[in-house]
């Protein structure tokens, strides 16, 4: 990597960008009908509510890719980490060795927090991808399986409770 190879936190006038590399990515998984986030979907969450954060690759001055982030925690250690939801290099960038800074960036910061791990899906059928995880010495987790519920499931179970009964969190 010859180039000049630097990192930035996005900042809220960053959401068009961002909204970019979603789509980006999802084309490249094959999913491009799956993105149904806005501009401000991702204002609100990213930075009124503070949920997530973007960190950009920045190669000679210009965004080559970004990971989209938040903190997790892991009960059984009793410590966090970090779960990456999203991690993309522009085609033009790819086989440079800079997906590998940027995850390695993710490393550090989540040791400079005090995390102990970072945890990710991955497509099956995302075989660079694993090839390049398994490379840095991520491993498949065989003791544990995804599950989502989501949308019409999701909304279904949230209002499907037994007439009478009422939850008092306080």
């Amino acid at each position: 990597m010859a180039e000049n190879v630097t990192f930035r936190f996005a900042e809220r006038e960053d959401v068009p960008l961002i909204l970019e590399f979603v789509k980006a990515l999802a084309e490249y998984e094959k999913m491009p009908d799956a993105v149904c986030a806005t501009e401000e979907d991702l204002e609100v969450w990213l930075f009124d509510k503070e949920r997530a954060e973007v960190l950009f690759l920045i190669v000679s001055g210009k965004e080559a890719g970004f990971a989209l982030f938040f903190e997790s925690f892991a009960s059984y250690p009793g410590k966090g980490g970090i779960y990456l939801d999203d991690l993309y290099v522009k085609p033009e960038y790819r086989g440079k060795g800079y997906g590998k800074e940027l995850f390695r960036r993710l490393a550090q910061i989540t040791r400079e927090r005090g995390g102990m791990r970072i945890e990710w899906l991955c497509l099956k059928s995302n075989l660079p991808s694993i090839g390049f995880y398994e490379s840095v010495g991520g491993k498949q987790m065989e003791i544990s399986t995804t599950f989502r519920l989501e949308n019409e499931a999701l909304e279904k179970f949230a209002v499907d409770v037994r007439e009478g009964t009422e939850y008092n969190l306080t």
